[in-house]
């Protein structure tokens, strides 16, 4: 049964195929010694064999053929229908109690429960940001949220990003990465190419209050240093005001709050801890080769990596 549940300290850059873009990149990152918060990943394999044992991967075959991607309502009604069924759909006891045992050993109350497609992040195809993420998850909401994340594969948007891809007919799988959850005082991305200028010595960071979620849905204008690469001086500083806060809800998941009035206007981090950051994201660039889009978060005065992928857009 193990092979359904991977511990990130067991996974590497080579195991895209089970545990999606996003957990693969997070067991190499582990093994590279970078800072990462402890996980697991629920293999593809697992969902799966979900579905198999369940019959429903019939009658979702069965409902993608009928789907007419120029049609916005058929895409709608197919995204609903397979939604429930994924959500509604037994998971087996063993399976069940298998990531339970796995959640107990991260000695976490709260994690974060994301999708990591097999098919992400590859170079051509990011499927970031058409999938769905869990934060603040507690023990009680895990299974749901596991479910919930299987069913992100047929929201509107993934299930035209697969057409228009040409996945139509091919059999796509998803993974779910469950991670400690951090509680950032800040958060946020850097890229370690200046994507504008394409300019390879500068690299580009942006921060902003609470967590991330903030910036990659776009709620807010982060504020953004530009580092050269060479000889770590900062080229530029521009300060955002940030008037909105993703925090974490009592009961688990988050909540948009305000930005208190001391705050609204400060840099969110200061020009050390820039430096630092951005040494460690270089090192990041340097085990992969490749400039990289990297998700961090601060808590407690520390670092943490969430995410790296290729930056796409060169």
């Amino acid at each position: 049964m193990t092979k359904f549940i991977l511990s990130f300290s067991k996974i590497s850059k080579k195991d895209v195929g089970s545990c999606g873009g996003k957990g693969a990149s997070l067991g190499e990152m582990t093994a590279a010694g970078i800072n990462v918060p402890p996980g697991f990943v629920v293999t593809a394999q697992a969902f799966e064999k979900f579905l198999t044992d369940t019959d429903i991967n019939i009658e979702i075959d069965a409902a993608l053929k009928k789907v007419n991607p120029k049609d916005t309502e058929s895409v709608e009604e197919a995204s609903e229908v397979l939604r429930q069924l994924v959500r509604g759909a037994k998971m087996s006891k063993e399976l069940e109690k298998e990531i339970l045992e796995n959640f107990r050993k991260l000695k976490a109350p709260l994690v974060a429960v994301r999708s990591s497609a097999t098919a992400e992040d590859s170079k051509i195809d990011s499927w970031a940001g058409e999938l769905e993420s869990y934060l603040n998850t507690t023990e009680k909401t895990l299974l749901q949220n596991v479910k919930n994340c299987w069913a992100s594969l047929f929201t509107p948007r993934a299930i035209f990003y697969r057409l228009e891809r040409g996945f139509g007919g091919k059999k796509v799988l998803v993974a779910v990465v469950v991670q400690k959850m951090v509680q950032s005082e800040v958060s946020g991305i850097c890229f370690t190419v200046h994507p504008v200028t394409r300019d390879r010595n500068q690299m580009i960071i942006e921060a902003g209050w609470g967590l991330g979620e903030a910036i990659v849905g776009g709620i807010i204008t982060p504020d953004s240093y530009v580092i050269n690469k060479k000889t770590w001086e900062m080229v530029d500083i521009n300060v955002s005001e940030q008037e909105k806060i993703i925090v974490r809800k009592e009961v688990g998941g988050t909540v948009e709050a305000k930005v208190p009035a001391a705050k609204k206007n400060k840099q969110k981090i200061n020009g050390k801890q820039i430096i630092e950051l951005a040494k460690i994201c270089a090192a990041i660039e340097k085990h992969y080769k490749f400039p990289c889009d990297i998700e961090w978060a601060l808590e407690k005065g520390k670092f943490y990596i969430v995410q790296s992928r290729p930056i796409t857009t060169l």
